[in-house]
């Protein structure tokens, strides 16, 4: 290669390269009814039981990926205006398939962050407690169904505890559904729920999913969730 073959290279990368970032922010800074709220808590705080790196891909890139997603399924719908548990709420067979996806994925991830928190871990409490005892025996039963839930969902999805009625009950649904949606196989309303795609565990955990579903009651916050059983 001769100079001027290496200058026309050595130009062509730095516009390919000037072009792309120009392309990566104003894709980050996409806006719409949509937004991505911080973590409740420090990316490290969950440490050791979910890692850093992993807080920071999965809020920052993944979970934002679907805010960005969403916002451009709904601009220019009636959808821009309702709030995102409306929203979620309507889903139905008949929902286009960038709205359900996205739409499921920032409510779920919103409701994940929730009800995590260096503070947690032991056990639920009060009418929380009464509820699970009466459901399945004991806690310690509770902790085996989850399990089996959660390590049973093929592929991708979620593993959640909802409330129905005077009931609770674990259910678990694919991709980025959840239990509000009207195309919900048993529907009602999120407890706890517990993220079981690879994006969520595979840095610390590789495929070893059992391990990072034991990991997660360390970080499980029991005030958060009984509240949301009140």
């Amino acid at each position: 290669m001769n100079r001027s073959e290496f200058l026309k290279l050595t130009f062509g990368i730095t516009v390919g390269m000037s072009a792309l970032r120009s392309f990566a922010s104003s894709t980050s800074q996409a806006g719409g009814p949509f937004t991505l709220a911080p973590l409740p808590f420090d990316a490290g705080a969950l440490e050791p039981h979910i890692d850093k790196l992993t807080m920071e891909i999965h809020h920052g890139k993944h979970h934002k990926a679907y805010v960005d997603n969403l916002n451009k399924a709904v601009a220019g719908t009636d959808m821009a205006k309702m709030s995102i548990e409306d929203l979620v709420r309507s889903v139905d067979s008949k929902t286009p398939a960038a709205v359900r996806n996205n739409a499921g994925g920032h409510w779920n991830h919103t409701f994940f962050w929730s009800i995590l928190g260096p503070n947690g871990g032991g056990a639920p409490k009060g009418a929380l407690a009464d509820a699970i005892n009466k459901k399945f025996g004991s806690f310690d039963k509770f902790k085996e169904e989850w399990a089996k839930a959660a390590t049973g969902r093929f592929g991708s999805g979620w593993v959640w505890l909802i409330k129905s009625g005077n009931d609770i009950e674990i259910v678990s649904t694919p991709n980025q559904d959840n239990p509000l949606m009207k195309l919900a196989e048993k529907p009602g309303t999120p407890i706890m729920g517990l993220d079981v795609w690879e994006h969520a565990y595979y840095l610390k955990y590789q495929n070893k999913r059992p391990d990072y579903v034991a990991a997660a009651w360390n970080v499980f916050d029991w005030n958060k969730i009984g509240q949301n059983f009140k």
